[in-house]
């Protein structure tokens, strides 16, 4: 929206602030909208600091250890089938 504004545009929003605030109270304005820039510069920083050093220490933290694999369960033997009958019993 700022790009659209023009040099006129500007200056005449600069000519009604000075009318609305006066020559004494602008520099305290600008003074304080300075700080507050300032501030704020310093706070998005710190923030960008604190997000970067958190990544870099998650990255090298130690990998968490994998869950123990469940044992399977234990199998009856198979039985083998063959294709010939089976003896008969002796009486």
């Amino acid at each position: 929206m700022l790009a659209m504004l023009g040099w006129p545009e500007i200056i005449g929003i600069l000519v009604v602030v000075l009318i609305l605030f006066g020559a004494k109270k602008l520099p305290e304005l600008a003074k304080g909208l300075g700080q507050g820039i300032k501030e704020f510069k310093k706070a998005s920083t710190d923030m960008q600091n604190e997000l970067h050093r958190s990544a870099a220490e998650e990255q090298y933290a130690a990998p968490p250890k994998p869950a123990a694999a469940p044992q399977p369960a234990p199998t009856a033997p198979a039985v083998a089938q063959s294709s010939q009958p089976a003896p008969a019993p002796k009486a």
